[in-house]
């Protein structure tokens, strides 16, 4: 007898779909179709879609923004998550300034501890490169951690410079790690700014103004010129515009060792959401910023295309009423982020819905690629027996307007606020355990296990 049997639903996969009912054991999937043992407890997916549990692959759980943490932490998050159909995600384990990689990560462990709801992963942000960092980034592969994030951007503070880039590449190409970049000329950006400040300029809507798509394109083509030169691979984070696109697609033709991803609100939000009455554009405050509509098509042109390894939430939540108004006289006071880990997967959807891109297209962006790229597959990702048994019962034809009142997360607003959907999700299960059922959460903060990841193939 094994533990449980999904029955009469549709498996949808990046392969296709086809109808099969689902047994599971020990929390991994033991069989797909035909005739399955009998089962102590039995899940009914009649009408619904059956997929693997989605794989957010960029998220900011309790963590500093200026001088704050977000609002989530892994508690609020991860139920999020959870609720919107993520069974896993790689959250930013970040050092603090002054202090060793090993510390940033047991305050990480610290802060999941008792309190993730899902399974979860860490990439390493590094905001104080220097000498000794070097050398410790070689330790992270062994502790499951093979991907190191520093940022292009962000003069006087976390900005690296192109030696410190090659030298994290360099490192990254010897111990089986991935770089990945905040691709955005600090310098320029900078320079704008103080520009604009000066002039008075300090509405929201000059956030965008001064970080224009250029600016994150030549970034964009720097990072890519150096990890060709350092033969090592690269990720590039939340892509933005055509212009960096071009840049990404030139370099995969050469051959450069470059992967991307968009995230969900630049699919669906463009900059003037940031030129609104008062101060509420400060909630449409993240960067790289919201483009225009035409770089919202390009980009999704090239999930059509394959031309991204991912889609993300790049969830960095703080609340509106508070947290964001410490920017009302200067817009580059103003907390970066928003929310989107319960959004994602819903959202993605509305691609099939308008036939931009096929279920399969829209499995693999959500779940099975992100899970390969990151050294998750085959154990995430995917339905398939050897498995783990992250299944989600999506409703294709349930038609709802999000609400921020309806969502689980720790934040005063949601970006997509009175945006009409098709698709919901109804129950999800992590590791055959059932922890949504008819979209409340139901599980155990806490339940969610740490994810080593494979080493990156070079």
């Amino acid at each position: 007898m094994i533990d449980l049997i999904v029955v009469n639903g549709t498996i949808a996969t990046n392969a296709g779909t086809f109808k099969a009912d689902i047994g599971v054991d020990d929390g991994r999937i033991v069989q797909i179709g035909g005739t399955l043992p009998e089962a102590r407890r039995m899940v009914s997916a009649a009408g619904l879609l059956v997929l693997p549990g989605g794989v957010d692959v960029h998220t900011h759980l309790d963590a500093p923004s200026l001088n704050m943490m977000t609002a989530d932490d892994f508690r609020s998050g991860t139920i999020a998550a959870a609720c919107g159909g993520t069974t896993s995600l790689i959250d930013f384990c970040q050092q603090t300034p002054g202090g060793t990689l090993a510390e940033g990560l047991a305050n990480w462990n610290g802060k999941a501890k008792g309190k993730a709801a899902i399974d979860f992963g860490y990439h390493m942000l590094i905001p104080d490169f220097n000498e000794a960092i070097a050398k410790e980034l070689a330790t992270l592969p062994e502790k499951g951690i093979t991907s190191f994030k520093l940022f292009m951007s962000g003069k006087g503070g976390a900005m690296v410079d192109d030696h410190a880039l090659m030298t994290a590449m360099t490192t990254a190409r010897q111990c089986g790690a991935m770089v990945m970049v905040h691709a955005e000329n600090g310098d320029a950006i900078y320079h704008l700014q103080q520009q604009y400040l000066r002039e008075g300029k300090t509405a929201p809507k000059y956030h965008a103004e001064t970080r224009p798509a250029r600016a994150e394109a030549e970034a964009t083509a720097r990072a890519i010129a150096l990890a060709e030169i350092t033969g090592a691979p690269l990720y590039v984070v939340h892509v933005t515009c055509a212009e960096a696109l071009d840049e990404i697609v030139r370099g995969k033709l050469r051959g450069a060792p470059v992967l991307a991803e968009t995230c969900t609100h630049y699919l669906f939000l463009t900059k003037e959401s940031l030129d609104q009455p008062g101060f509420e554009g400060a909630k449409y405050v993240f960067s790289p910023p919201a483009r225009t509509e035409k770089d919202r098509e390009a980009l999704w042109l090239a999930l059509r295309h394959n031309l991204f390894e991912t889609v993300s939430s790049d969830h960095s939540s703080t609340r509106f009423y508070d947290q964001k108004q410490g920017g009302r006289a200067d817009f580059t006071k103003i907390p970066n982020g928003l929310p989107g880990i319960e959004e994602r997967l819903v959202l993605l959807y509305q691609g099939v819905v308008q036939g931009r891109i096929t279920i399969e297209q829209f499995v693999d962006l959500a779940s099975s690629r992100p899970a390969r790229t990151f050294g998750l597959a085959p154990r995430k990702g995917n339905v398939a027996v050897g498995s783990d048994a992250d299944l989600v019962l999506f409703d294709a034809n349930a038609e709802w307007t999000i609400r921020n009142s309806d969502l689980h997360h720790a934040v005063d607003y949601s970006a997509y606020e009175g945006l009409n959907v098709r698709g919901r999700v109804v129950s999800v299960l992590l590791r055959g355990e059932v922890i949504v059922d008819n979209g409340e959460f139901c599980g155990q903060p806490g339940y969610g296990r740490f994810l080593p990841r494979a080493r990156v193939e070079q």
